[in-house]
Order: structure tokens, then C-alpha cells, then sequence
């Protein structure tokens, strides 16, 4: 694995292809980003999963501007997955902070949580439209939760992102919002992923900046990264209404699903 970094031209070329793939599908640039950097360039997992994290944040900061232009964000459902994601995140860097991180053990812990959060990504963008048909034949069967059903659910989904997300980066993107999509079935699409990409702010930059104080972030990395992906986001955003989705989409997943695999394996 590698601990030095020095400024190199693939990382923007691969930042652009992630962002443009992130401008047409919508999934989170970490899943194909940190896998990307651990597999194909041998960084080390906790700098790639650190530098990610701030990745992300700075660029859904740009995305969040948007939605909350247009209305499509439900503030107090951000804050109820961060009353949950918050506390989770800040226990998981601590924990982390007094383990031996460059170890074989946790190298191996990473990478297999990663590899588990890809297979799920990838298991959501094949089956993502038979998911909200059975979420349509459930919601007729069955009577509306309580708000304080419906409360618990929102803060303990909050949790789990928060613990798998600054584990592995991944997670905050297709995961949770078709967990949200479940809680909150007559919710309009453009509200909850406006919320889970406002919510991702808070979350992710905690993160990242966890793993900053730690020394598991790469500045020159993330502004490769960002040179190429910014660009790549803009272009994929403008080329998507020309784009089959559902097939760009199901490429992505069986690529991801390949990447899992690898990651999963010894």
C-alpha cells in the first residue's frame, strides 16, 4: 500500500470518469472512488477511505445548494438522521483512533467492509425497481406507521450510516435512499434525495475531518481528485437525458459487483 503521494494525472483522469458516471446515475462517487483508489493506485484503505470522505463532502455541498434552491429538502428529516449518524460517527473514529490501523487485521477489516457495501450497492441498482414495486404492494397492505415509529426508524438508520459510512465511505447515497424511500413511501423522490444528500454534509465531513486529525488524509490526493471530478460531474449531469439509465445503471452494478468481490476476497 502506498503511504507517499505525489501529483498524479490518472487520479483527475479517473476522478472525471467517477464524476461523470456520479452526474449520470446518481450513485455516490465512493463507490467506485475508494475501491478505485485501493485496488487500482495501492493506497492504503484508511487514507482512502479519510480523503474520500472530504471528497465527498465538498462536493455534495454544491448538490445540496440545488436542492435546497428548489425545495427539495425536508430539514427535519436531515436532522433526525443526523441525531443518529452523528454520535455513531464520532464513537466509530474514536474507536478507531486507538486501533493499529496499518495492521494486516484492519487492513482486512476495511476492505471486507467495503467489498459488503459494494455487493449491497450493487444488489440495490439491479433490483431497485422491483424494490419500489414490492414497496407499493406493502404499502397497500399494510396500515401507516406512527410518527414515532416512523421517528425511531429515521434516527436509527442515521446510526447505521453513520458506523458504515465512516468505516467505508460508502452507503450514504444508493443504500440509504432506498431505506428512506421504505420510511417514507409517499414522500416525493426529489425530497429524500435532497435530504440524504443534505444529510450527507454533516456526516461525511465529520468524517473526514475524524480521519484528518488522525493522519488518514491526503490533501494532494483529494485535490487530484477533485480537479477531475468536478468537470466530470457537470458533463454527466448534462448527459444524462440522453443516456439509457436503466442500462448505464445496470453496468455500473455488475461492475461494482465485480469490485466487491475482489475486495471480499483474501
Amino acid at each position: 500500500m502506498l503511504t507517499h503521494f505525489s501529483f498524479d494525472p490518472l487520479l483527475s483522469l479517473s476522478g472525471f470518469l467517477v464524476g461523470s458516471l456520479v452526474g449520470i446515475t446518481g450513485v455516490g462517487g465512493a463507490s467506485l472512488m475508494t475501491p478505485l483508489m485501493v485496488l487500482l493506485f495501492g493506497i492504503h484503505p484508511t487514507t482512502a477511505v479519510g480523503t474520500d470522505l472530504l471528497y465527498a463532502a465538498i462536493t455534495k455541498m454544491a448538490g445540496t445548494a440545488v436542492h435546497h434552491r428548489h425545495g427539495h429538502i425536508r430539514w427535519r428529516l436531515v436532522g433526525m438522521l443526523a441525531l443518529g449518524s452523528i454520535p455513531a460517527t464520532a464513537t466509530t473514529l474514536w474507536l478507531m483512533s486507538g486501533m493499529d490501523r496499518k495492521s494486516a487485521h484492519s487492513v482486512a477489516l476495511l476492505t471486507t467492509s467495503l467489498g459488503i457495501m459494494l455487493l449491497l450497492t450493487a444488489m440495490i441498482l439491479l433490483f431497485r425497481d422491483a424494490l419500489l414495486r414490492y414497496e407499493v404492494r406493502w404499502l397497500k397492505a399494510h396500515r401507516n406507521p406512527s410518527a414515532r415509529t416512523i421517528t425511531i426508524a429515521t434516527i436509527l438508520l442515521g446510526l447505521i450510516l453513520g458506523v458504515v459510512v465512516t468505516l467505508t465511505s460508502v452507503g450514504a447515497g444508493a443504500i440509504g435512499v432506498t431505506i428512506l424511500l421504505f420510511i417514507y413511501p409517499r414522500a416525493k423522490i426529489n425530497d429524500i434525495v435532497g435530504s440524504d444528500i443534505a444529510h450527507a454534509i454533516p456526516l461525511t465531513l465529520l468524517g473526514g475531518t475524524g480521519y484528518w486529525i488522525i493522519g488518514d488524509v491526503n490533501w494532494l490526493l483529494l485535490i487530484s481528485l477533485l480537479i477531475g471530478s468536478i468537470p466530470g460531474i457537470i458533463l454527466g449531469s448534462y448527459a444524462a437525458p440522453k443516456l439509457p439509465e436503466k442500462a448505464v445503471r445496470t453496468a455500473l452494478a455488475v461492475v461494482l459487483a465485480i469490485v466487491a468481490i475482489k475486495m471480499i476476497s483474501p
